[in-house]
């Protein structure tokens, strides 16, 4: 298990060295099949001002469990700090310091979903960014959360600045490694076509089965994507989108699904491999490792 994790960490950071380089394939790939539609046009070109009109809705109300760990995994200390800090660190201080050396606006508002039992041992850190950190129950299923998060945002961002957030970017906060790139090039993309989702191709033959037992087909490779977050979606669109979920029982799985339901466009926006979400004990060792080839400071919120 140690080596297989050792080469797991080997590979991944290869990938991150070399990945500007294959980028640029998959780009072509994507522009090649779906050219024909402008939806899928880059708006890379457009008139970029900042994030301004869009709130950043972080999930910390996950149990954990396939991590084996007597806590939740976003409280799991990793590189020296807690999973979710990261998330925390990147939208509090990193992107609003990006925005300023940039002439870009900061986003206004930061709305943290967590159980209320964890919530006493954060008050402090809420009450640091005062007016642009606060807290929202979790629902029992992930679109409950995302609605209360997404309710809490508006109540929030007409109170900062007397009109609602435009947009909302919903971030799952056991992925403690997507970049300020990622991040503005899928805020770019949901405002240019109304939603957005960062992804990657995918790289393994995948097998559809019914039993688990006899394999049914092979599914194309070419055409799927491994979705990863953050998932930005016009507020508008995800409140008419939550009313029709609810109205006729469907199952949804993530944000943008609820947009695809509404039969509305998503727009794939490329990322990076290295966004990997925390759920299995050597996903630490792989992240572990990320970070240490990234050179990143500690993070320290309080």
């Amino acid at each position: 298990m140690m080596l297989l994790t050792t080469l797991c960490i080997q590979l991944l950071l290869l990938l991150q060295s070399s990945y500007a380089f294959t980028a640029p394939t998959v780009t072509s790939r994507l522009s090649t099949t779906k050219s024909s539609s402008s939806i899928y046009s880059s708006s890379n070109d457009e008139e970029f001002t900042g994030f301004g009109n869009v709130g950043f809705l972080v999930l910390a109300g996950g149990t954990g469990s396939r991590m084996k760990a007597n806590m939740p995994k976003q409280f799991l200390t990793l590189s020296g700090s807690p999973v979710l800090h990261y998330s925390l660190h990147l939208f509090l201080e990193k992107l609003p310091e990006y925005c300023a050396q940039n002439g870009l606006s900061p986003p206004s508002t930061v709305v943290l979903v967590m159980d209320p039992k964890y919530q006493p041992e954060y008050q402090p850190i809420v009450d640091k960014y005062n007016g642009k950190l606060a807290f929202a129950n979790p629902g029992v299923e992930r679109q409950g959360s995302v609605e209360n998060g997404l309710n809490k945002l508006v109540e929030l961002s007409k109170e900062n600045n007397g009109s609602p957030c435009e947009f909302v970017a919903v971030h799952d906060s056991a992925r403690p490694l997507v970049t300020i790139p990622e991040i503005e090039s899928v805020v770019k993309d949901a405002q240019s076509v109304g939603a957005a989702v960062l992804g990657v191709p995918c790289k393994a033959t995948i097998k559809e089965s019914d039993d688990g037992v006899l394999v049914q087909r092979t599914i194309p490779r070419a055409r799927l994507w491994e979705v990863h977050t953050p998932q930005v979606v016009k507020v508008e669109a995800l409140l008419r989108g939550f009313d029709k979920v609810e109205k006729e029982n469907l199952e949804v799985t993530d944000d943008v699904s609820i947009i695809e339901a509404l039969g509305e466009p998503v727009k794939l926006t490329l990322g990076e491999y290295t966004n990997l979400k925390i759920t299995t004990p050597e996903d630490m060792d792989v992240a572990t490792a990320i970070l240490k080839d990234r050179g990143d400071d500690q993070i320290n919120l309080i």
